[in-house]
């Protein structure tokens, strides 16, 4: 198996409001939708506005998530462990998961390539120091553009990526590798998420929802297709997009059903999504605003929230993965977080 996939137990994965105002494409140049660094939203800069339920929403919305504090890795459904609370400050969560047309534009653009690094520093969390690109990092990334296309191309049955724009530009990319990813939200003017943000956003914050959409009550394990993507195994060895083989669904298709507190669409299956931290069997404690980025921990690195090969189980919010940087699979995608205005 190409991961590991952990819970929250006594030990934590031993293994053992709205929409914003428009921060995206057609704002990229309002001075006071920036961040230090490029324009937020790069990716979105001429792109048809083609996600979402109805395919026609913009595929960089974002949603301001406010700040609180929850129990990390706690659902209130099963995974009731509440040692380790963790507080997090507002940020912007992209509402969708990056899409095949955003990625596009950056390979476009020659980036994410050894020729073409990230700036070292650049890329860090707000509230953390050292938390940008190291440019040790740049040897991990394709030599090339060319290169990196080619590496995309990490499955004929399920990749994303089409080497030419076709009809997967509204779908989420997926065979990138963390340091590709890192790099993506770097250009696209954010940061990848830590884990305790990611992890608070699909919680709903202190709500600590079964899953992203659960609600009334929060502790509800309903789900079905109309709420996300995955391996319904219903009967056995089904799934919820292509029953025989399953596939990945374009961004936002189970939107407004399957949408979390803050409007974020797909935090729970689709595809998994890389963050920032890297993988301890045990969380950071206390935790406020933080994130594993001691080098002398594992070196890889925490993904979170399903894919559409994983059974309900482990879409729950409590779930968490981790694999090697460099690992590169069509189950694995991600969003970018943002500072809040």
């Amino acid at each position: 198996m190409w991961f590991v996939i952990c819970f929250a137990m006594s030990i934590v994965a031993a293994c053992g409001y709205g929409k914003l105002p428009k921060l995206a494409s057609d704002d990229a140049q309002n001075p006071d939708a920036l961040v230090e660094g490029p324009p937020q939203f790069t990716s979105c800069m001429g792109l048809p506005m083609t996600c979402g339920r109805s395919g026609n929403a913009n595929c960089c919305d974002a949603a301001l998530v406010e700040g609180g504090t929850y129990y990390r890795s706690y659902d209130g459904a099963g995974n009731n462990n509440m040692s380790f609370p963790a507080t997090v400050s507002s940020f912007i969560l992209d509402t969708y998961e990056v899409t095949v047309g955003r990625f596009r534009a950056f390979v476009d653009a020659g980036l994410g390539t050894l020729a073409s690094p990230p700036v070292a520093g650049t890329g860090a969390h707000p509230k953390l120091e050292d938390s940008g690109w190291d440019s040790g990092w740049n040897t991990s990334l394709p030599p090339n553009t060319s290169a990196l296309v080619t590496a995309l191309n990490c499955s004929s049955t399920y990749q994303t990526w089409t080497d030419t724009r076709g009809m997967n530009e509204n779908k989420p990319i997926n065979c990138v590798t963390w340091y590709e990813a890192m790099a993506f939200c770097i250009w696209d003017g954010g940061y990848l998420p830590t884990e305790a943000e990611w992890n608070y956003a699909a919680s709903g914050g202190d709500e600590q929802r079964a899953y992203p959409w659960s609600s009334n009550p929060f502790t509800s394990t309903n789900i079905d297709c109309t709420y996300t993507n995955y391996f319904i195994n219903n009967p056995p060895g089904t799934y919820c997009v292509i029953p025989a083989t399953g596939g990945v669904n374009r961004v936002g298709t189970e939107a407004p059903k399957g949408d979390a507190k803050w409007t974020h669409s797909d935090l729970a299956g689709n595809v998994w999504e890389w963050t920032l931290d890297r993988h301890e069997a045990v969380y950071i404690s206390p935790c406020i605003d933080c994130a594993n980025l001691n080098t002398s921990a594992s070196s890889d690195r925490v993904f979170r929230g399903g894919g559409f090969t994983s059974d309900a189980l482990y879409l729950r919010v409590a779930g968490r993965s981790f694999v090697a940087p460099s690992n590169r699979n069509y189950n694995l995608g991600l969003r970018c977080a943002r500072r809040a205005p």
